[in-house]
């Protein structure tokens, strides 16, 4: 559609050369680790979150299958909402509309995972703006699907823990829920409590704050 029907580049979604450029990559995977493992770790801290043993497995093997599986899955989803579609609404509508109404659809495609309810639905449409907003301030939509990657290996391959309510494999050590579920997102994980939506809204913040002028994409 990009490039036979509207004639545009692809720069136009953020797949250009630029936009592949190692550095804007390790940014974006960085916005996205580090968020939610900032708020995994306070968790830990106040003993909201616990890590238990459990039996014995390959830890490496298991990484490795979690990277197979969310390193497509997560360029698929921002390819399919932030991609194409992020960028006629952009064109047509201006980048504040197309932030919302992807960030909305992004939460509502959710709604069929266990456990999932109110809270966490709401939780990932503000993931919805965190990764769009990604996108907007690095013009890269490899930032954006390895920010989307490194959120949900961080809670798959490293602390074992829910991701979006889908159990992860749990070799040797896995992370239990202790806390209020408003607070820890309880079984759908982290990132569906209150602590990792505080930790994105500081991240958005500071992108639009100290960025703003880059959030300008001009159609």
């Amino acid at each position: 559609m990009l490039r036979a029907v509207d004639k545009l580049p692809w720069g136009e979604v953020g797949l250009d050369r630029p936009a592949a450029s190692p550095r804007t990559v390790i940014k974006g995977a960085a916005f996205g680790g580090l968020t939610i493992g900032v708020a995994s770790v306070f968790l830990l801290s106040i003993h909201m979150l616990r890590i238990d043993s459990s039996p014995p497995g390959n830890w490496w093997g298991e990484a490795g299958h979690s990277t197979a599986l969310l390193l497509p899955a997560a360029f698929f989803e921002e390819l399919f909402i932030r991609g194409y579609v992020f960028t006629i609404l952009r064109r047509a509508a201006g980048w504040k509309l197309a932030l919302i109404l992807t960030s909305v659809v992004f939460g509502l495609l959710h709604v069929a995972n266990p456990g999932a309810d109110s809270e966490s639905i709401l939780a990932v449409i503000v993931a919805g703006f965190f990764l769009g907003a990604i996108l907007l301030v690095t013009r890269s939509l490899y930032a954006a699907g390895a920010a989307h990657f490194a959120w949900n290996w961080v809670m798959s391959g490293a602390l074992h823990i829910a991701v979006s309510g889908i159990r992860s494999p749990d070799p040797d050590y896995r992370v239990v829920d202790s806390g209020p579920d408003w607070l820890t997102g309880g079984p759908w994980g982290p990132e569906g409590g209150l602590a990792a939506v505080v930790a994105m809204f500081v991240v958005l913040f500071y992108l639009y704050g100290r960025r703003r002028r880059q959030m300008e994409w001009k159609a």
